[in-house]
């Protein structure tokens, strides 16, 4: 399977240009809010047309502005899961997945024929497949959060869409259910076995859940990677900051191997090579490491924030410029009492450089 997307949309002050292509698997479309995502999906849904451009799932033309194609959201063969789950609230969990299902087939023959007996058996391993079993006779109302969002997938599902779509599908969870659902929601999607676009707005979420992710930023993608390589390598210093990293600083090249921050008052080696366009430098907290011997320097604890499972220690550089905030260091809870260092090390193969 194979979806590609280059579109165009203006809409009222918001310019959409986004483009990206995605084969098996989940592709993350991961974002702050108004960055593009919802409305890329509506796009490939149908529901708003762009302005040009071309969209194209398994060399079906779905869009394309030059030729004027623009197939009906009903025949684009796209499963779209909405926030709120679109739910039909009269009808009960069976009937909301029979919608999904089609009601023709064709037997061995060849001949169209109303096959019930086929359209029972597909509703009976979907219920089974989403564990639903029992709750065949509720309506919405009667389900959990999560409940509800199984049926609205079983609805998608059962018509065999070539493009599962979610849209932002754990964000009404509280967080228990949250990550239990994400778990489940992994392993139907690698039973779909086909291509699937996620959007989301949470980091831990899409490294996750999405083999590879697109980092959208102001309507546009910015990076597109798998996760491990995007959270070791942003690229840029929106995409540092859009992926957490709480360590950010302006930056020059003064070497191969070796960047300068003025603000931290600090020139630190790298591991990778540093690009003439290089911008800014990037750390990410958890990083820092008082045993590392490489990017050693004293620093001035400044504040201190406690989580459930890590401390946050704010500093500064000896030399770091006062108008500068100040740096980050997370460290995981032990249960030993902390001896604050005199000094922190950061290894180069972690020290980030950030281009524009």
């Amino acid at each position: 399977m194979s979806l590609s997307v280059d579109i165009h949309k203006l809409f009222g002050g918001f310019s959409l240009d986004i483009a990206f292509e995605s084969d098996d698997g989940v592709l993350g479309l991961l974002g702050a809010s108004g960055s593009g995502k919802s409305m890329t999906l509506k796009s490939i849904a149908g529901i708003v047309k762009p302005d040009r451009g071309r969209i194209i799932l398994d060399d079906i033309t779905l869009f394309d502005s030059e030729r004027n194609i623009n197939l009906p959201p009903q025949q684009r063969k796209v499963g779209y899961l909405f926030q709120n789950y679109a739910l039909f609230p009269n009808m009960t969990v069976r009937q909301n997945i029979l919608c999904g299902l089609r009601g023709e087939k064709r037997g061995a023959n060849g001949k169209g024929m109303r096959a019930k007996d086929m359209r029972a058996q597909e509703l009976d391993e979907i219920i089974a497949m989403m564990q639903l079993n029992g709750l065949e006779k509720r309506r919405p109302a009667q389900l959990s959060g999560g409940q509800q969002q199984r049926v609205a997938l079983a609805r998608i599902l059962a018509g065999n869409p070539s493009l599962l779509m979610l849209d932002e599908p754990f964000n009404a969870l509280d967080s228990y259910l949250r990550s239990h659902l994400q778990l489940r929601m992994k392993i139907l999607l690698k039973q779909f076995g086909k291509s699937t676009l996620m959007v989301t707005h949470d980091r831990t979420e899409a490294y996750r859940m999405c083999d590879r992710i697109a980092l959208t930023d102001a309507g546009k993608v910015i990076a597109l990677k798998n996760p491990k390589a995007l959270f070791s390598d942003p690229g840029s210093r929106q995409a540092a900051l859009l992926t957490g990293c709480k360590n950010v600083a302006d930056a020059r090249k003064t070497g191969d191997f070796e960047i300068e921050a003025p603000e931290w008052g600090v020139r630190l080696s790298t591991a990778q090579p540093v690009g003439e366009n290089l911008c800014a430098v990037g750390v990410r907290a958890h990083y820092y490491n008082p045993e590392i011997t490489d990017n050693f320097f004293p620093v001035c604890f400044t504040d201190q924030t406690e989580e459930p499972f890590e401390h946050i220690y704010q500093f500064r550089y000896k030399n770091q410029s006062p108008e500068s905030p100040d740096i980050w260091w997370r460290v995981p809870k032990s249960g030993a009492q902390i001896l604050l260092p005199a000094g922190l090390g950061v290894d180069p193969a972690n020290v980030m450089p950030l281009y524009r």
